[in-house]
């Protein structure tokens, strides 16, 4: 089979195409045929090692000291179940399936085996290969921290990064949970958050969010640019920062903030469960969670998928099809 593969660290030119064997299903494993995958910024931030501040040298622990342990990427996928072991039974040869592979990565291959108790769960039946592809990274993420978050109806949510896959995928989760909810992104974006059905859109080359009279009961960082610092003032009595991109110096404040109020920072990483993907696609089958695709590429252009995800401007997800 044909996939991505890595041997170190550095730029998309460090991506190389290459044969490898396909995976066997062990007895209690699924072997998916992939159709689509995406290169999220997850991706990016392990082949180049541009982590946040304070986390390089954990992740290099965790995922490679001096080369990538891992030498696959690609965090999500949409495929059919190919084959299975002998002791799974919730699954069966044929079945449409969406999965999230988290730091197992290894989706940027044709084939890829994964346990039938991991999450993985049936693709919604509206949606393509592509979009079903594009909903297991953010979604899981932002439904994570936002039950963390413990929201209540008519609560005030502010997600700021409200274009990425995680914003989009915070965004519709919010709302879907009977908040009101403002989005903050460029001017470039406006248009497509205002598509979500957001009550307020922040254009953060033109306002602060923070300079402003305005308070949240959640805030919702998935930029890496709204620490507690900045958000403070922005959070009422009560409020609860969501810190889902976030340096060491953010994490440090956790205890500061305990200590000096009620407001609360939720941070650490994500976690996604097969149930959690089912929850998402019910509502990607009741038209209340639509995932967002920016641009679409052949495996045969990965390394130009992850230039563009390189330049920071990427709206949603980017796509790779697996098989023409």
């Amino acid at each position: 089979m044909k996939a991505v593969v890595y041997e170190r660290y550095g730029p998309p030119d460090v991506l190389e195409i290459k044969e490898v064997a396909i995976p066997v299903p062990k007895g209690n494993e699924v072997l998916i045929k992939v159709k689509a995958t995406t290169v999220t910024s997850g991706d990016r931030r392990l082949r180049s090692m541009d982590v946040p501040a304070g986390f390089r040298l954990i992740s290099r622990l965790a995922f490679g000291l001096m080369r990538p342990r891992r030498k696959i990427l690609g965090m999500e996928l949409a495929g059919r179940i190919e084959a299975i072991g002998k002791d799974v039974n919730r699954f069966k040869p044929d079945d449409a399936v969406f999965a999230l592979c988290g730091a197992e990565m290894a989706a940027h291959a044709q084939y890829k085996c994964m346990r039938a108790d991991q999450a993985i769960a049936a693709k919604p039946s509206n949606l393509t290969w592509d979009q079903a592809a594009a909903i297991p990274f953010g979604g899981t993420a932002a439904l994570y921290f936002l039950k963390k978050a413990s929201l209540k109806r008519g609560e005030k949510v502010l997600v700021n990064g409200a274009s990425g896959s995680v914003g989009i995928a915070a965004v519709q989760l919010a709302r879907h949970f009977g908040t009101e909810v403002t989005g903050v992104c460029s001017t470039a974006n406006v248009a497509l958050v205002k598509s979500l059905g957001v009550e307020r859109i922040i254009d953060y080359t033109r306002e602060d969010f923070t300079k402003t009279d305005d308070t949240y009961d959640v805030i919702v960082d998935t930029a890496g640019t709204a620490g507690f610092s900045r958000s403070r003032g922005s959070l009422k009595e009560g409020g609860r920062l969501l810190l889902i991109v976030g340096g060491l110096p953010d994490m440090l404040q956790i205890p500061r903030a305990a200590m000096t109020g009620s407001r609360r920072i939720i941070a650490g990483a994500a976690s996604g469960s097969g149930e959690d993907l089912h929850f998402l696609a019910g509502l990607a089958e009741a038209g209340e969670f639509k995932p967002v695709i920016d641009r679409q590429y052949p495996l045969e252009q990965i390394v130009d998928a992850h230039r563009y995800v390189d330049t920071g401007r990427k709206k949603g997800n980017v796509v790779i099809t697996m098989f023409p």
